[in-house]
């Protein structure tokens, strides 16, 4: 019975599958980075976020065959490069699909939870899933760059290596909330560019559409409250 509810209840809130199964991935990668298949881990686990926000698409207004055609191509591009080793020649293409995949389906939840004047609570998990495809999209976008011009970022720890998938996630992270640039600095003004742009989106996420869930999450707690109760000065006709 209580896994009959659990199942109803994930049903009723993809956005926090996805947003729980791309924390442990972040989590997960560094362990498996270094490994000899490190690599294929790495890219079946990524198969796996791209059925969830597949189905998680499906809910949103967006379109799930732009979704499918995309990540049809990813999966392609993923296996060629984990069974054929052909990375070094596919992973600029993988990662550009990669990333556009992720910003449409940020782009989806966002028209999702911008849809109506209520914030549900799928919508809650939604507004973080949302930011993590935000930064998995820029992460992935890192990566081509880095996989065109090579030294394209440096950092305190072996500096002329290429960087890790998880220190450009970092590096995502810190730019798109604001919190820093941490010790992985980008050195090629293309890749300047690109990390202006994410602080840029990063602002306006948080100003305009958490800032709204906020909002309409306080504005039903008012609506609740109980008739007899005094009203607010700023509630005054």
């Amino acid at each position: 019975m209580r896994a009959l509810r659990l199942l109803i209840h994930t049903r009723r809130h993809p956005s926090a599958i996805l947003l729980l199964v791309q924390l442990l991935g972040m989590l997960l990668y560094p362990f498996i980075e270094g490994a000899p298949a490190g690599h294929t881990a790495f890219n079946v686990f990524g198969v796996l976020v791209l059925a969830l926000t597949i189905r998680m698409v499906r809910r949103t207004p967006g379109e799930t065959r732009i979704s499918v055609g995309l990540a049809v191509p990813i999966v392609i591009l993923l296996a060629l490069q984990s069974f054929f080793d052909m990375r070094s020649g596919l992973l600029a293409w993988s990662s550009a699909l990669e990333a556009l995949f992720y910003f449409y389906a940020a782009g989806s939840l966002i028209a999702y939870m911008m849809e109506d004047r209520k914030a549900t609570t799928d919508e809650l998990f939604a507004a973080g899933a949302t930011f993590t495809l935000l930064a998995w999209g820029f992460t992935h976008l890192y990566l081509m760059v880095q996989e065109l011009h090579p030294g394209t970022f440096a950092a305190a720890v072996n500096a002329s290596a290429p960087r890790t998938w998880s220190e450009l996630n970092y590096l995502s992270f810190a730019l798109l909330s604001s919190t820093g640039i941490g010790d992985v600095i980008p050195l090629t003004v293309h890749a300047r560019a690109l990390c202006s742009i994410e602080m840029l989106v990063g602002v306006m996420y948080l100003a305009a559409v958490v800032a709204r869930l906020i909002g309409f999450t306080t504005q039903g707690k008012i609506h609740r409250r109980h008739p007899d109760a005094p009203r607010e000065p700023w509630e005054e006709d």
